[in-house]
């Protein structure tokens, strides 16, 4: 597998990683006609080299593979679908929790390493004059301004261009695909693991398209350009799910904002997500030192401020955690392995459940897939095949369709009838799982 045939399979996810090997020096990340970052190669690249960092090239070591390799010690343990780990926690930061997406965790572990000097540098996602990108960051006292979510497209290619130059050791944060890519340069270039000191894992519902935003602004009223997109804009009054869009239309100065409820479901459809998404089976970025994401689990999705759920993988961040709960600025409990597993249920039913049909099927269609890990490899019942198979219509027409329409009202016509196509076999199917649950119990009973 080369780096142009994971383009031309539509499995990139413009980690931008593949660009720091290209000794040419002619690559570079451009945007393709669907929305998404992809590499962009000149003619004398040197793919052989490039293609050993890329997450979703079929040579690579699997998340298992690699997270012995770093992450596995005596004191760690290992569950089959967590991956190594130190603790396991779910709750917010109370001086962060305010101004950041989910529980203000990551806002919390940014802040501490820079003030206990564990790195010099965070690279992370931040707002540059109304746009998105990562960007090398050091000062403790604008900590807030990078401590909200985007769902929009960002690269890492201009980590290992500029890393050299820095004086320092940096924590990176990034999803789950992201996060494999920086192992992999480790791996094969050792210092880095001195360099890139700490990496923080996002857990990810999936990556969306460029499009997903103008998508959004244009519901929520914005007809002309627009910047400074909000997309978890909180109700403190009600619960987590209960958030809306917000963005700011260039011409008049004026916040539009669209309750993302409205929407319908954004996530479980998957609506203008990334291909390469549905082939990648880590669903809690095992391979970073934490991993943060939303406790969509119950009493924890009740409060409208959020709550994470924490991972912790190293020592390092085990002590963070520790530390932050000691100093009484972190409001934590412990969970069990069960808890956290069901707090991201869906992506986990998704991810892993539908992945054995999803490989048979691009690959009886002559596409290439990622090598994936044999114990999520399980076949399913005929009726979860169908939501599978609705859902990669409805994905694959979500970005067709705003590319021919580029209008809100055009495109909600159009995928009118796959949206209700999957959502009948999504109800079928939650009714056969419930049928199949009475007859277990009556015949345990």
């Amino acid at each position: 597998m080369t780096i142009d045939l994971i383009v031309k399979n539509n499995l990139c996810t413009g980690c931008g990683v593949c660009i720091s090997e290209d000794q040419s020096h002619q690559a570079k990340m451009i945007w393709n006609n669907e929305g998404f970052l992809v590499p962009s190669l000149g003619k004398s690249s040197t793919q052989d080299k490039m293609i050993k960092v890329c997450p979703f090239a079929i040579q690579q070591k699997n998340e298992d593979e690699l997270g012995e390799l770093f992450l596995k010690l005596p004191e760690t343990q290992y569950h089959d679908k967590i991956g190594y780990y130190y603790g396991l926690y779910a709750g917010y930061s109370k001086q962060f929790r305010e101004t950041s997406s989910s529980g203000g965790i990551a806002t919390y572990v940014f802040n501490a390493l820079l003030e206990q000097k564990i790195v010099d540098y965070l690279f992370i996602v931040k707002e540059v004059d109304g746009q998105y990108a990562y960007q090398f960051f050091s000062n403790v006292e604008e900590i807030t301004q990078i401590s909200k979510t985007r769902y929009t497209p960002v690269t890492l290619e201009k980590l290992f261009q500029e890393l050299s130059k820095v004086d320092g050791k940096v924590a990176v944060s990034g999803v789950a695909c992201f996060v494999k890519a920086i192992r992999l340069k480790q791996m094969y270039d050792p210092v880095l693991k001195e360099k890139i000191a700490f990496i923080v894992g996002i857990i990810c519902g999936g990556l969306k398209s460029k499009y997903y935003t103008d998508y959004l602004a244009q519901e929520a009223g914005c007809k002309n350009e627009y910047n400074y997109a909000q997309y978890r804009v909180k109700n403190k009054e009600s619960y987590a799910l209960d958030y809306k869009f917000s963005c700011i239309e260039k011409s008049d100065k004026k916040i539009h904002m669209v309750d993302m409820q409205s929407l319908g479901d954004m996530w479980g459809t998957g609506l203008f997500k990334s291909n390469a998404c549905d082939f990648c089976d880590d669903v809690l970025t095992e391979l970073a030192d934490i991993s943060l994401g939303d406790a969509w689990i119950d009493p924890y999705d009740k409060n409208g401020l959020g709550n994470s759920i924490i991972i912790t993988r190293t020592k390092i961040a085990e002590n963070l955690i520790k530390n932050g709960l000691n100093k009484n600025l972190l409001a934590l409990d412990v969970m069990n392995t069960e808890k956290i597993i069901l707090s991201q249920n869906g992506s986990f039913n998704h991810r892993h459940k539908g992945l054995a049909f999803r490989v048979m099927k691009v690959n009886k269609e002559g596409k290439l897939t990622p090598r994936k890990r044999n114990k999520h490899m399980v076949n399913q019942n005929l009726l979860f095949n169908f939501v599978q198979n609705s859902r990669l219509k409805t994905r694959q027409k979500s970005l067709d369709y705003w590319l021919e329409t580029r209008n809100h009202l055009k495109f909600k016509i159009k995928m009118k009838p796959y949206l209700e196509n999957l959502k009948f076999f999504t109800l079928w199917n939650h009714r056969l799982i419930k049928l199949k649950k009475i007859l277990l119990s009556k015949k345990d009973a």
